[in-house]
């Protein structure tokens, strides 16, 4: 797919003023809105809205399908249209090309596009942690000592160029080695994992919840990179890390932003159930496809990931920076002095939900 230039409606400087004005890049909230909006007066512009997403029965975007599934989108007066792809580039695809609104995916590819001279702007937190891991097949796990050790593997990630793909290269790197030393193969998310494992098409995953824990459950896998908790967060990254969110073309924000809150407000509610939600209520709220088969160990993939769930869909202050860093290690590509991370980022609809809920 080939990217165009696009421009940043409005002055520079002053989207800078509106994205920092509270807390570094956190909270752009309560200044000037996008479009000079009024709060009290908000009603989405328009109710139809096309959402796409990569691989929406992971726990990674738990919080969409709770939206979902409990009709908060509807709620807010929305028609939500949700167009599940193979993984998040190509979601981002869909976003970038027209034929989506708005992408349920990760943070970090507003820092990628920024890179290639395209702005996308997320505005809602779904994941504060990665969420994700790194497992090798057991039969081939004790030649794995550190990640100099893959060269040459095949990795199943969701696709090629989303974050469990960034996520097994930026580890081959750190063992000394390049991208290209390791093959990623997209197999998707859910059963699909679990099926190239189980045929050994594969050597290894870089994958989420909660097919993690089901492979780890049938001694298919051993994990040797967890990102699952905020300690492993921290561990890896300093920190947190922000994993999934939604996130828009910049004038999405500027001519609709009711419709942008509507979602923030559904995105948010569904958070703060999930910190409450018994892992029991949760596998009864998905697609029962969704629990794989084991009711059970989706509830425990659950509890593994809950901690890195937003509790209120705002950025932590430091995980813009923490996920700049990541992507700059993984690929040369990237250039932190030249990324403007403010424009990445906005807290303005999630502070307001959260007074709203």
């Amino acid at each position: 797919m080939m990217f165009t230039e696009e421009i940043m409606p409005g002055p520079r400087l002053r989207r800078r003023k509106l994205l920092t004005s509270a807390t570094a890049i956190t909270v752009g909230a309560a200044a000037t809105t996008w479009g000079g909006w009024a709060p009290a007066l908000a009603k989405p512009e328009k109710s139809k809205v096309v959402l796409a997403v990569g691989g929406k029965s992971a726990l990674y975007y738990l919080s969409l399908t709770i939206a979902e599934r409990l009709n908060y989108f509807k709620d807010e007066g929305l028609d939500i249209e949700i167009n599940d792809f193979q993984g998040g580039a190509k979601s981002l695809q869909a976003l970038m090309g027209g034929s989506a609104d708005v992408v349920a995916g990760a943070y970090e590819h507003t820092i990628r596009m920024q890179q290639r001279g395209q702005r996308i702007t997320g505005f809602a937190l779904i994941g504060r942690g990665m969420q994700l891991a790194i497992g090798i097949l057991k039969d081939r796990a004790d030649k794995v000592k550190g990640p100099a050790d893959i060269k040459g593997m095949k990795f199943g990630v969701t696709a090629p160029g989303s974050q469990t793909h960034m996520l097994v290269s930026t580890w081959a790197t750190m063992g000394g080695l390049k991208p290209t030393d390791i093959v990623a193969i997209g197999v998707g998310a859910g059963a699909s994992v679990i099926a190239a494992v189980e045929k050994g098409e594969i050597d290894g995953v870089s994958q989420a919840e909660p097919a993690l824990t089901i492979l780890e459950k049938k001694g298919l896998i051993k994990v040797v990179l967890d990102t699952r908790t905020m300690k492993g967060n921290a561990d890896l990254f300093g920190g947190a890390m922000p994993a999934a969110c939604l996130y828009c073309q910049p004038d999405f924000l500027k001519s609709t932003p009711g419709t942008a809150q509507a979602l923030a407000n559904a995105i948010v509610r569904a958070n703060q159930w999930l910190q409450k939600a018994a892992p029991e209520d949760v596998a009864k709220t998905v697609p029962e496809a969704y629990l794989l088969g084991d009711q059970t160990l989706y509830m425990a993939a659950f509890s593994n990931i809950r901690e890195t769930i937003s509790p209120d869909g705002v950025m932590p202050e430091e995980g813009p920076k923490n996920c700049l860093k990541f992507l700059a290690e993984g690929d040369s590509k990237i250039q932190p002095d030249k990324i403007d991370l403010a424009a990445t980022w906005t807290n303005e609809f999630v502070a307001r939900a959260g007074k709203k809920t």
